[in-house]
């Protein structure tokens, strides 16, 4: 039945025409949850340094994945030699057993495909590509076959291909996810996954059609293995808490295993040196850069093995690029092209690959080089939401050193107007490949113009991640304060901001083993907050468009309803990537209507060390406060609600010279308006909301800069006011899914005031919503007696009722 309910939160959340979150950029797979762990965890990433070796079994030559391209190294002299010059993105590379054809992944950006490169000449042919993902293709024992990870049935399944004859099998068709295959003394290894289960390695044997279980954890999102060449063991990277370690154990006695290394925290893609004395594996350094390592199979101290020269296969250029804003020097996000496709990046630093418009971004100081071999280059530079983006093209030229300086121009200068920016919401380390320390991202937060942002430590199901940072403060630059993320999955996430202490335990309820049966209430950790001067928050709340059409209510967090209507939250996460905003704010407005002053907030929920995320700040807070600018103040604006929500459009409203989080105080029966529309992004429409009730709608802006709009509107009995922007394609600096904007509130005559028949409309709509949950809290929970969230819903139930009865 816990199944059942789950798939049915789910689907809901996820099946709906009006569906306007961010969901894949990748074709989509079957009974997933959301894409952004797929893409995450399971496609190939890009590095500056070495990734995915692989060791000849010929001369123990290394080949890796670097800048993009394949490259083997000679192990004598440590020279690298680029074999592959496509636009796209090459890694993953396996060598056959005769060591003169390496097979890899080859990705456009939207799609991947398997490749067969012949060494002697260095011809490509594509081997297979469907209109779904494929990946992790590697040789048979004998090379007469090429087994890879497909999805063209739906779900990653393990295939085949022969090569003299080109026919395909299906090696497993099980549910869920099965890759990495790996075969030897004809058995088939693999890595399976099932989503909230455990994640494991396991040895098949095709024959007999079974399977056996070597190792298994809850979600091991970077786990990949190796097998010896004699047959008898496996390295695997295996998570341990926060890290990751290497390890090996014996194939047929799997209880047997052994501590290799824990490296600097993330060892990943072990692979075997040809002679089997050796493990090769990649590791991030600490500006983030891959380097090669490798460590004896008997132990010992891990050696890093570097590169000594890069043949390119042409006489590089170097392109030194400078960003100035207003004549200054000026820290930029920048996405840099070779011949309009291949990607180039600097030698250090995170690169990253955003979702929405496919682009390879990285961050400069204001001043970065960058080496590649000839051809045009193509420089896009944005800072934060401020400056439309400033396109160069130049033709580097072998040999020489260039220069290009770009002019970013702002549509609108936000602290100069007394704003300031914060993402409330988004995660330092969350099982990707990059391991951040807190300092790694003050250049991010410059680059997109943030002042203040909020890390928030969560759980991997059974692991609480990143302890060690907890009370972590940035001394200079922007403002960086470690919050929590409560991840009771079932009745829905809370943000907490602004706190001493962590709250415990930090999941519970249908679907974690631990906890699973506790009447507990999301109201606990909210009023732990409270009492530390924090706020709390319900995070990335609805997926859906129409949250109180048909079964739009199941998409609803389940203790959301209950836990607003009876005052206990601060805030609601009006803009995030992974919902939907105007759905969203369609349950706030339904809040607004009686009186109770939930107020927006905004978090872009990235995973930050992940290769394939979006920027922080891609949905982000604005707040005005009165006094100057620190966290203090930040929290104190943010819940008075001195503030708009924006994934791209910046806005100044006010009403009769009140801007949001004002009292409107007057006698007179209309009162007049102003908004101020800055965006570097074109926008469809704006809007006027009294009261959730569209009373004036205009026309937006068709391309970037400043546009004002006035007018006057009807003074009600009591409510609110609020201004939208919505609508139009998501083009750099955004990386949301549409351009959406919303003040908070401005009062009519008091805080709380309410509209006796809208509030009595919304505690209809409320309150039918609160049915659904309240069947779904049942469906969960089972015959678990539950009754203090019992008692809860009951009395939600009731004071809806007031409003209605009234």
């Amino acid at each position: 039945m816990k199944q059942i309910v789950f798939l049915i939160l789910i689907i809901s959340s996820t099946a709906s025409v009006c569906l306007a979150q961010w969901t894949n950029r990748y074709p989509k797979l079957k009974n997933m949850g959301h894409h952004v762990y797929l893409e995450g965890f399971e496609l190939p990433i890009m590095n500056a340094g070495p990734t995915d070796p692989a060791c000849s079994p010929r001369d123990g030559s290394i080949a890796f994945a670097a800048k993009g391209w394949l490259w083997v190294m000679n192990m004598t002299n440590l020279e690298a030699t680029k074999i592959t010059s496509s636009e796209d993105i090459d890694s993953s590379p396996s060598w056959s057993p005769s060591g003169d054809q390496i097979v890899f992944v080859r990705d456009n950006g939207r799609d991947t495909k398997i490749m067969l490169l012949q060494l002697d000449d260095l011809k490509e042919s594509t081997l297979i590509d469907t209109d779904a993902i494929e990946l992790d293709p590697s040789f048979s024992d004998d090379g007469q076959f090429v087994f890879f990870a497909s999805a063209d049935s739906g779900t990653f399944d393990l295939w085949k291909i022969h090569l003299p004859s080109k026919k395909q099998s299906l090696v497993t068709s099980e549910d869920g996810q099965e890759r990495l295959p790996v075969t030897k003394d004809n058995q088939v290894f693999y890595l399976k996954k099932r989503g909230r289960s455990f994640d494991s390695i396991e040895k098949l044997d095709p024959e007999k059609n079974t399977s056996t279980t070597l190792v298994r954890e809850y979600i091991a999102s970077q786990t990949s293995f190796a097998i010896a060449p004699d047959g008898n063991t496996m390295a695997y990277t295996w998570p341990d808490e926060d890290d990751y370690e290497l390890r090996v154990l014996d194939i047929d006695n799997p209880a047997s295993t052994m501590l290799l290394t824990r490296s600097e925290g993330l060892p990943m893609m072990p692979a075997y040196s040809n002679d089997g004395k050796y493990i090769y594996y990649s590791e991030n350094s600490k500006n983030q850069s891959a380097l090669l390592k490798r460590i004896s199979v008997d132990g010992g101290q891990p050696e890093t093995i570097r590169v000594k020269r890069w043949h390119w296969g042409s006489a590089t250029g170097t392109l030194n690029i400078i960003t100035r804003i207003n004549g200054e020097k000026a820290p930029v996000r920048l996405n840099v092209t070779l011949n309009g496709g291949h990607p180039v990046v600097p030698d250090a630093g995170t690169i990253r690959s955003e979702g929405q418009n496919g682009r390879i971004f990285f961050y400069s100081p204001g001043e970065i080089t960058l080496e590649s071999v000839p051809g045009q280059i193509e420089v896009m530079a944005v800072h934060g939401f401020e400056t439309p983006t400033v396109t160069q093209k130049i033709d580097l030229k072998a040999g020489q050193e260039q220069e290009i300086v770009m002019d970013l121009q702002p549509v609108w200068n936000p602290q100069a107007n007394g704003w300031y920016a914060g993402d409330n919401h988004f995660h330092l380390n969350y099982g990707g490949t990059y391991r951040l320390s807190p300092e790694d991202i003050s250049l991010d937060l410059e680059g997109e113009g943030l002042d203040i942002a909020y890390p928030l430590l969560a759980n991997l199901h059974n692991r609480y991640l990143e302890q060690d940072l907890w009370g972590w403060q940035s001394d200079t630059g922007p403002i960086i304060q470690f919050g929590q993320e409560i991840r009771s999955h079932f009745l829905g996430h809370l943000g907490l901001i602004g706190t001493d202490s962590l709250y415990w335990p930090w999941i519970w309820g249908p679907f974690y083993e631990l906890y699973s049966n506790d009447d507990r209430l999301n109201t606990d950790p909210l009023q732990f907050t409270r009492r530390q001067n924090g706020l709390g928050s319900y995070v990335h709340p609805v997926s859906i468009r129409e949250p109180f059409e048909a079964e739009g209510a199941r998409a609803i967090p389940v203790s959301l309803i209950a836990d607003c209507v009876l005052g206990e939250v601060d805030l609601i996460e009006v803009a995030c990537l992974w919902t939907d905003e105007i759905g969203t704010a369609s349950v706030w407005h339904q809040i607004l209507n009686l009186g109770i002053p939930v107020m927006p907030s905004a978090g872009s929920d990235v995973m930050n060390d992940y290769y394939r995320t979006m920027a922080i700040g891609a949905a982000r807070v604005y707040v005005k406060p009165d006094e100057p600018f620190n966290e203090s103040n930040y929290l104190k604006v943010l819940k008075s609600g001195q503030s708009f929500v924006t994934t791209g459009p910046l806005l100044e409203f006010t009403v009769d010279e009140n801007g949001p989080g004002g009292i409107i105080e007057t006698d007179r029966k209309k009162v007049k308006w102003q908004l101020e529309v800055h965006s570097a992004v074109p926008y469809e429409k704006v809007e006027l909301f009294v009261n959730d009730q569209v009373v004036w709608s205009g026309s937006g802006n068709s391309k970037s800069g400043s546009i004002d709009f006035n007018g006057s509107v009807k003074v009600p009995e009591g409510g609110w006011i609020t201004a939208r922007i919505s609508g139009g394609n998501s083009i750099w600096p955004m990386m949301e899914s549409y351009p959406f904007a919303e003040s908070a509130p401005i009062w009519f005559h008091e805080k709380g005031s309410i509209d006796q028949e809208a509030a009595a409309t919304s505690a209809q709509k409320l309150l039918q919503a609160l049915e659904v949950s309240d069947q779904l809290l049942s469906m969960g929970y089972e015959d678990n007696p539950i009754p203090k969230l019992k008692a809860h819903f009951q009395e939600a139930r009731d004071r809806l009722k007031t409003f209605i009865d009234k």
